[in-house]
């Protein structure tokens, strides 16, 4: 674990004084809402949350949906699941489409006022009739029910992906619709066998973001950032809270 947290200080850490764009993914500005001392203690110092595992069926289906969205798109033809729910929209021919997909380059933007190279990747890009784009993003999981509609607290997460995806492409020039879609798809288990299958459930979620809230959360994050002090820890942050809790511990002994 140590030659994780080495690493970490190695690359990509915040330099107050350098004047070249310093890179903000769209995970470190949804881990900067969630907890301003986490965000600071990562990108400032270094020293990140420790990291999760990978979810690989997850990642799997991403992919399979990516081809068979590609497949309709080089058709020039609408989904099925978009017919189905009447949706005036086909998977959109972009030229830079390869390269928003990509983990490491994504669709970015250089924000000029704090010299920040905003960027994330997304999964894809639908356009309607009046050439406006829409955002839209798969999610995979396996539930007892599925999901419908984003009515969980922890679905704050994907609303703020949506819109900080939205700001993005808009800010690259493009007509932006406020209605993206979520692909959400559900691993069913209520048969009776394996037999080295899965059967899905998948629904369409329409959300209509509202991303005015991104330019100032990027000002405040850029403020945070060259702050020679670490902000207070959020109240609700798990992490800081076991921090707190090994260091009081450590003071008693």
């Amino acid at each position: 674990m140590s030659e994780y947290y080495n690493a970490k200080r190695e690359k990509n850490l915040f330099d107050p004084s350098s004047p070249k764009p310093f890179k903000v993914s769209r995970s470190k500005i949804d881990l900067f809402t969630e907890c301003k001392r986490c965000f600071y203690l990562d990108r400032r110092l270094g020293v990140g949350r420790p990291p999760g595992y990978p979810f690989a069926l997850n990642s799997a289906v991403d992919e399979l949906l990516k081809r068979e969205f590609d497949f309709y798109r080089h058709r020039n033809e609408s989904h099925p699941i978009q017919a189905k729910y009447g949706i005036d929209a086909r998977p959109a021919k972009l030229p830079d489409l390869d390269q928003w997909r990509n983990n490491f380059v994504g669709v970015q933007y250089h924000h000029e006022p704090t010299n920040l190279l905003i960027f994330g990747a997304i999964d894809d890009v639908w356009i309607n009739s009046k050439n406006e784009l829409h955002l839209c993003d798969y999610k995979a999981t396996s539930k007892e029910e599925a999901t419908k509609e984003l009515n969980d607290a922890w679905h704050d997460g994907y609303r703020r992906q949506m819109e900080i995806y939205q700001w993005l492409v808009a800010r690259n020039g493009h007509r932006v619709s406020r209605r993206g879609y979520f692909v959400y798809t559900n691993g069913r288990r209520d048969r009776e066998r394996f037999d080295d299958m899965l059967h899905f459930e998948t629904h369409l979620i329409a959300y209509d973001g509202d991303s005015s809230w991104v330019e100032d959360t990027i000002i405040k994050l850029h403020q945070c950032l060259i702050s020679d002090h670490p902000p207070e820890p959020s109240p609700d942050c798990d992490y800081c809270r076991y921090l707190d809790a090994v260091n009081g511990a450590l003071r008693i002994k």
